[in-house]
């Protein structure tokens, strides 16, 4: 057992440290050639009045985030919005701070502390959420580069790489959503064949959770409000760097930015550390940069922006985590818990 432990311990050391490389490398090429005095003075420069409005329309993206996932989880339990919304802010919070989008899992565990809903069976509508922002961050891209394009190779095969693994994944999930029966005795019968009888057992039970959590991709009109919502948030939370953008000398149209939430947010896909040091940073600066930015104000902004976006919500996660008695230990608890419920 401490042999098994040492091993996950190693494997997740060295999860880490490539990711920080990652952020490392992205950080560089970022901010290579840019004098840090420059960017600094813009940073300076910044007025607070429409840095704090973009941080109070934020929360209304996370709003949307909270009601969303609340009808996802309609299927499996009626969890009110106001019991569910520091839960989603605890796990952005964990994604921001932890590694490994350690908040995806704090999220389940504090939802099945709380409401008793089966964990894996919720990170099945994380897991969903996540495809939706993936396909709302393509529709952004082709909807916005008619009014803002520019031929940067680098932005194509963003696009063409993404549009593979995001709408592949979404058609996947639907199959199993639409052919819970056939799914389920194709994978019962790769367990019966591949795993003994207690761990056979587990993970037919651990699938058929999961099978649950897929349920609202059954019916039309739940795809549509999923889409519908995650519209909303993505173009509020675009709303924010547009409030963001008025506290520096520079103008872009609405569309550019709709364009650069894409570009970054399909970035942090890729490991880094936490916080989404670099993924975020570089994407954001080279989108602005191509589209006439001054590379220094690109920089400064993209350095500010990703600071409003992190630390608002970091903060008042770690005052929800505090408020429902937990503390940085439940880190570990979820993961072992989540552990657990796989093995």
């Amino acid at each position: 057992m401490n042999t098994q432990r040492s091993v996950v311990s190693l494997q997740r050391l060295i999860m880490l440290l490539f990711g920080i490389s990652i952020s490392a490398v992205f950080m560089y090429v970022g901010l290579r050639g840019l004098k840090l005095s420059d960017v600094w003075h813009d940073v300076r420069e910044v007025h607070l009045g429409w840095l704090l409005t973009g941080a109070a329309v934020y929360f209304l993206a996370v709003w949307g985030r909270t009601w969303r996932w609340h009808y996802l989880l309609r299927s499996i339990k009626a969890v009110p919005l106001q019991k569910l919304f520091p839960v989603v802010v605890i796990g952005y919070m964990g994604n921001n701070v932890y590694p490994f989008r350690a908040g995806e899992v704090i999220r389940a565990y504090v939802l099945k502390r709380n409401e008793g809903v089966n964990i894996s069976a919720s990170l099945a509508t994380i897991v969903i959420e996540r495809i939706f922002d993936g396909l709302v961050m393509l529709i952004f891209v082709f909807v916005a580069l008619p009014f803002a394009d520019f031929k940067a190779g680098w932005l194509r095969d963003i696009v063409f790489f993404s549009t593979l693994l995001f709408w592949g994944a979404f058609l996947i999930f639907l199959v199993m959503a639409l052919r819970p029966a056939q799914m389920r005795r194709l994978y019962t019968s790769v367990f019966n064949r591949l795993l003994p009888g207690k761990l056979n057992e587990l993970a037919v039970g651990l699938a058929d959770h999961f099978m649950t959590g897929l349920e609202n991709l059954r019916r039309p009109k739940d795809l549509l409000m999923t889409l519908v919502s995650s519209i909303f948030i993505w173009l509020t939370e675009t709303t924010k760097y547009w409030f963001v953008m008025h506290a520096f000398d520079f103008r872009v149209s609405f569309f550019v930015l709709m364009v650069m939430t894409a570009v970054v947010n399909l970035a942090t896909t890729l490991p880094s550390s936490p916080g989404y040091v670099g993924t975020f940073d570089t994407p954001g600066i080279k989108t602005l940069t191509a589209y006439g930015v001054k590379e220094s104000v690109a920089a400064s902004y993209t350095l500010v922006l990703h600071a409003a976006l992190w630390l608002p919500i970091t903060l008042l996660g770690f005052w929800f985590l505090y408020r429902q008695g937990l503390g940085w230990g439940d880190f570990g608890r979820a993961r072992a818990a989540v552990t657990q419920e796989i093995a």
